[in-house]
């Protein structure tokens, strides 16, 4: 049975508020610019920066969109649930090719609301509202790499 629990180690100590906050970001962003999740992230508690492969630069209209999108969703107070699956039966909107090559049998899965399901085995928020404002703090373009950073706080 306590085969049937195992996960993979986790190296990380994320501060909930924030990690959660990204787990929305990548959502939004995804339905906004049809790019995939990022995979160059660094959350933490005071500071947090996510990068992004886009097509174009977003303009400033979308960047305060972004925010506003990220705000709304806090306020929505939507539940972050957990669920556990064999790895061969992932739920839709759960790419397998993100699960690490040794990932364990047993993968845990994320839910916030209807808005936002992954794989994850960080630490989480119980609702959005615990994340308290989201405060975009700046972006970046790399016009080469096509990649847009986005720096943010929470603020609980």
């Amino acid at each position: 049975m306590s085969e049937d629990l195992f996960f993979n180690e986790h190296n990380k100590d994320e501060f909930p508020p924030a990690h959660t906050a990204e787990h929305l970001l990548n959502q939004t962003m995804m339905r906004m610019f049809g790019c995939e999740r990022s995979s160059n992230a660094h959350v933490e508690r005071k500071k947090s920066k996510i990068t992004y492969v886009l097509q174009q630069k977003p303009d400033r209209k979308q960047e305060k969109e972004i925010e506003r999108r990220m705000n709304e969703l806090i306020e929505a107070d939507l539940p972050v649930t957990f669920e556990t699956v064999d790895r061969n039966h992932l739920p839709e909107g759960v790419d397998p090719s993100r699960l690490p090559d040794d990932a364990s049998r047993n993968i845990r899965i994320v839910r916030i609301g209807d808005y936002d399901v992954c794989a994850c085995i960080g630490k989480h928020v119980r609702s959005t509202a615990q994340i308290g404002r989201f405060e975009l703090l700046g972006t970046n373009w790399d016009e080469h790499a096509r990649t847009f950073r986005i720096r943010f706080k929470v603020i609980v």
